[in-house]
């Protein structure tokens, strides 16, 4: 019988998440939760994909405390080594990076419906609170597959081709993720609120 040889593996159309964990959050959170709270009392949110929830009005990284400035270093960080990571030939040297970002607070029973960030390259998320739970979904982000046609896939139970994949992120960390990827949240299920900034990344040419 004559043997094969592999010569080549190639991922095609696959899509990156990235994770990222700050050390010792518990006081740089602390922070953000009291900020939070002082724009909460500004201001009453938009409604975006939010439901029963709190969603901050405008580009939190305009706010002046040091805090979200600190956030938006961590997240300029985040994204450029991913991007250099899927694009290793890429000068981003020649780009110029825009973050925008928004707090979301998940009370009891809040969640997030299933969306997409069109426009931006990167969507990220970082977490400052989240529930513990000991069972269940709650507070999840579920990512669902772009490829719609691949039910047939599910006897072979492959993970590169599961309709969906959920993650409970703690806190302290930061998810990375293209924007063209549909997501969603979990209700909160706890007595807690679930409390996260999340935020866009968009590539221009530098002029």
């Amino acid at each position: 019988m004559v043997e094969i040889v592999q010569t080549k593996f190639e991922k095609l159309f696959s899509t990156p998440l990235f994770r990222f964990k700050l050390p010792d959050p518990a006081v740089f959170n602390a922070a953000l939760l009291t900020e939070g709270k002082r724009m909460r009392a500004e201001n009453e949110g938009a409604l975006k994909s939010n439901y029963g929830g709190w969603h901050s009005s405008g580009n939190i990284f305009d706010e002046d405390a040091p805090c979200f400035g600190d956030l938006r270093r961590h997240a300029e960080t985040a994204v450029e080594e991913v991007t250099r990571k899927v694009s290793p030939r890429l000068d981003l040297g020649a780009l110029k990076l825009k973050l925008f970002g928004w707090m979301n607070a998940n009370p009891p029973g809040g969640f997030n419906a299933p969306h997409t960030h069109p426009g931006a390259h990167w969507s990220g998320v970082y977490y400052v609170s989240q529930p513990d739970v000991e069972e269940g979904s709650s507070g999840k982000i579920e990512f669902l597959n772009p490829r719609t046609d691949l039910p047939n896939w599910r006897i072979l139970e492959a993970p590169a081709f599961q309709a969906k994949k959920s993650i409970r992120p703690e806190p302290g960390e930061i998810i990375l993720f293209p924007s063209y990827l549909v997501h969603w949240v979990y209700p909160n299920e706890t007595k807690d609120e679930r409390v996260t900034i999340a935020f866009n990344a968009t590539f221009r040419k530098a002029r």
